[in-house]
């Protein structure tokens, strides 16, 4: 195993990796991007690779399909927190082709997606992702008070992501609470423009947060990190109106040259909605 104590600087991980049949990658979707996007990327081995893990953000189908072609090795998604040490569900190493689902919950682990009352929603509908089993902490320490917002009187930790289970049992993240965005009643899911706006060329990161707007009670406003000099704000209105319905569109469009992100890469929207970044 390498352990790289600086992911931010890709070129320097790049070099520290070289020379190594690497085997098996764990990453956030950030990272899995700008490796791909760096010069240096062909200069890695990745002949003997066995299993590229996803985790920590939502892998985008962009980057997903970019890796493959690359690497003839699909990313692996999985999902978990650190009140969970740290893993619920993982997809199958078996697959080949990204779905967009963080898998299966592990073994003795129970899923149940519930609404606000703590209802169980019917199959297929989102709702808040609660989880029970071996892994999940018995509280925040010393914190009784946070520790019973977040767990249910049957057992169960309410996660704060909101998610739907298929007829199979598969798990899609829809999103974090907190980050929904409410367009003229509308819930919008910044995930799921993220996702859209990636698949444009010219863009290489990409943030959507709700803003307040007098019309439609909250807007969404897109950060956009640029790949190609030459894109536009029009450009990306442009297709915006071609892949998105109405209300789901961005409103605000701000250029940045980096976006705010944690020490493992998952990109801040909170930082960005609040101003602080």
């Amino acid at each position: 195993g390498v352990l790289i104590p600086n992911p931010r600087d890709i070129g320097g991980m790049i070099k520290e990796l070289q020379g190594y049949a690497i085997t098996t990658i764990p990453a956030v979707n950030t990272l899995y991007n700008a490796m791909l996007n760096h010069p240096d990327f062909d200069k890695l081995n990745f002949s003997k690779l066995l299993v590229a893990n996803g985790g920590g953000m939502a892998v985008q189908e962009a980057v997903a399909k970019r890796w493959y072609e690359r690497t003839h090795t699909p990313i692996v998604e999985g999902y978990g927190m650190s009140e969970t040490s740290p893993c619920v569900t993982c997809n199958p190493v078996s697959v080949t082709s990204y779905s967009g689902t963080i898998g299966l919950p592990l073994p003795s682990t129970d899923i149940s997606i519930r609404d606000d009352d703590n209802n169980e929603v019917p199959l297929g509908q989102p709702g808040e992702i609660c989880i029970r089993g071996p892994q999940v902490m018995a509280g925040y320490w010393n914190r009784p008070d946070e520790t019973a917002k977040v767990m249910t009187p049957d057992g169960f930790f309410k996660s704060g992501d909101v998610g739907v289970v298929s007829d199979a049992g598969y798990v899609k993240i829809v999103d974090r609470k907190k980050d929904m965005i409410l367009v003229s009643g509308f819930n919008v899911y910044p995930n799921e423009i993220e996702d859209v706006v990636a698949k444009l060329p010219g863009v290489f990161e990409v943030a959507a947060v709700g803003v307040p707007d007098q019309h439609s009670g909250e807007a969404v406003k897109l950060f956009i990190v640029k790949k190609d000099q030459a894109l536009t704000d029009a450009d990306i209105f442009a297709f915006c109106k071609e892949q998105l319905t109405g209300y789901k569109r961005p409103k605000i469009i701000e250029f940045r040259t980096e976006l705010p992100k944690s020490n493992v890469g998952k990109i801040l929207r909170r930082e960005l909605r609040d101003g602080r970044a």
